[in-house]
């Protein structure tokens, strides 16, 4: 099992801001768009992190519907109260055991949360549980090998990328969901990408909102030491007009049966 990143106050504070920034809110658009809230609907959000999705969902469902949020961290469920509305519920629990009921919603969305789980076909069928027959489930997660990353010293970046892989379960997870799926009792309706491109350093972007959680979280691995972290981020930020990232995460819409 990997020694993935944990999402306590200080993670979840870095989360909020990242989830905060335009390329986030451009990838919660697409999201939105694909799950396709109806008024009335039951809606379940697993890894609800600081709740802006489900926020904008409730949104869409009204007062007869209803968001369930759910997150295994604390801080982040304190987070997402925050901006909870009043058709939102929040609940401690995660993608292997969701708190709720068989047949209890019409939708799911799990977004940049199964990569971190490590037996997926356990997820799914926990997601299926809860979903009411033809009930939709949409993912979206990162394949990081699409990774397109500037750096003074490509070596660098090719060890500290390597480390950073350890943060997840399945860093390549998209290329098999639709399989996946398939196996998990779900019918693949929609696939599409949603990219991150980010070219000029700008402080306000998800890449240079995660450069200082990835040189903190590699510090130590894969030969990576504390101060070859720090240059390596230093390096990024110093490039300007130079800067360029670019990272795929694919969307999947599909329905249970």
């Amino acid at each position: 099992m990997p020694d993935q990143l944990q999402f306590d106050e200080a993670q979840s504070r870095a989360v909020e801001a990242t989830y905060a920034t335009e390329d986030i809110a451009r990838q919660r658009r697409a999201t939105l768009e694909a799950l396709d809230p109806q008024p009335g609907e039951r809606v379940l959000d697993v890894g609800c992190g600081p709740g802006y999705l489900a926020a904008e969902i409730a949104g869409e469902v009204g007062p007869e519907g209803l968001v369930e949020g759910v997150d295994p961290s604390p801080a982040m469920l304190a987070i997402a109260a925050r901006r909870a509305l009043a058709n939102m519920e929040l609940s401690a629990g995660d993608a292997l055991s969701l708190p709720a009921g068989d047949s209890s919603f019409d939708a799911a969305v799990a977004t940049q949360v199964y990569e971190y789980v490590e037996d997926i076909a356990a997820a799914l069928g926990e997601v299926r549980r809860v979903l009411r027959p033809g009930g939709r489930l949409v993912v979206l997660d990162t394949d990081w090998d699409s990774i397109v990353w500037r750096s003074s010293d490509d070596r660098r970046m090719e060890r500290v990328l390597r480390a950073w892989d350890e943060h997840l379960a399945h860093p390549r997870l998209p290329r098999v969901l639709p399989e996946l799926l398939a196996r998990g009792g779900f019918r693949l309706r929609h696939s599409s990408i949603v990219p991150v491109l980010n070219i000029g350093y700008e402080p306000e972007t998800y890449s240079a909102n995660v450069l200082e959680t990835i040189a903190r979280f590699v510090s130590g691995r894969q030969g990576v030491a504390a101060e070859e972290a720090s240059a390596w981020a230093d390096d990024l930020r110093s490039l300007g007009a130079a800067y360029f990232f670019s990272l795929n995460r694919y969307l999947f819409v599909a329905d249970s049966h």
